[in-house]
């Protein structure tokens, strides 16, 4: 019987150093597109997609990521008091449940692949979701649960999303040395981390999205440095091609860089046009002030 993937792991011990003066005192995932926060897009894709385990790999400075995540009783009291119900149901609705929530302090930045080991007293012998809360994506069916299915279909293995990128930007992702191909799901034959465009073996680039069996943790366990002095984690699943299967899927859906400035705003653009509340008047004011450019 295929094992359940139950946990997520959610790295934010990054420092958020684009976005400098507004990430000074506020961690990057806690940054607002419309009106919620990166980690919170991040954490409702986790819980559609049936995640029961909430692990936080966090860092200095990042109290507020727990604090949104907890319990506010004074704030409560006071939208009840003030008849602000849709508010107080907006802001108890996103909280994970009671004792579904881990959090563990990466001491130092040390790359992706350090902070995923982070997590591995959490995971324990289970196949995981790794989600990078930068990659937010914009789509009709939540990208983990696209990818859930997926594995569900393969009868298990490690998934991670793709999408194809601009050959001149392959130095920028992990890229895929791509086997079969049905235009939905790909076979992994090998991960090259920020390949030169001349080199790449595809530009098919994986994104912040990863479904990994627990032998990764063994791989990650030597600690060893790669691309920037970091431990990285595209050469820990690199290793790991070679005893497990891997695929890449093609999700349905729009990425946004949220790590980028532009990616970012192009975000809270994309997000505001899709929801009815305020699609029309948002748009009414592209078009007005583009007009004058």
């Amino acid at each position: 019987m295929l094992q359940k993937v139950r946990k997520a792991v959610f790295p934010v011990g990054g420092l958020g150093t684009r976005f400098l003066p507004a990430t000074k005192a506020m961690p990057k995932e806690m940054l607002p597109v419309v009106d919620k926060p990166l980690i919170q897009y991040a954490v409702e894709e986790a819980r559609d997609a049936g995640i029961e385990e909430f692990i936080f790999v966090t860092g200095r400075g990042k109290v507020p990521i727990e604090d949104h995540f907890d319990r506010s009783f004074e704030l409560e009291n006071t939208l009840k008091e003030r008849g602000k119900l849709d508010a107080l149901e907006a802001l108890t609705q996103q909280l994970p449940g009671t004792g579904t929530v881990a959090y563990i302090r990466q001491r130092e930045p040390l790359g992706l692949g350090h902070a995923v080991w982070c997590a591995k007293r959490y995971i324990g012998n289970e196949p995981f979701a790794v989600i990078l809360a930068d990659d937010l994506i914009l789509s009709e069916k939540p990208c983990l649960s696209q990818m859930i299915s997926a594995r569900e279909d393969l009868g298990g293995g490690n998934i991670l999303a793709t999408m194809e990128v601009p050959n001149e930007h392959t130095s920028r992702y992990g890229i895929v040395k791509p086997g079969f191909d049905d235009g939905s799901r790909v076979e992994i034959k090998d991960l090259v981390e920020k390949p030169d465009p001349k080199n790449a073996p595809s530009n098919l680039a994986v994104i912040g999205r990863y479904i990994l069996e627990p032998t990764v943790f063994d791989l990650l366990e030597n600690q060893a440095r790669g691309a920037g002095n970091e431990i990285q984690l595209t050469d820990a699943l690199s290793s790991l091609l070679k005893t497990s299967p891997f695929y890449g899927l093609r999700f349905d859906g729009t990425r946004f860089d949220c790590g980028d400035k532009i990616g970012f705003l192009k975000a809270n653009i994309a997000f505001a046009l899709n929801r009815s509340d305020m699609n029309r008047e948002v748009a009414d004011f592209i078009r007005d002030f583009a007009a004058d450019l």
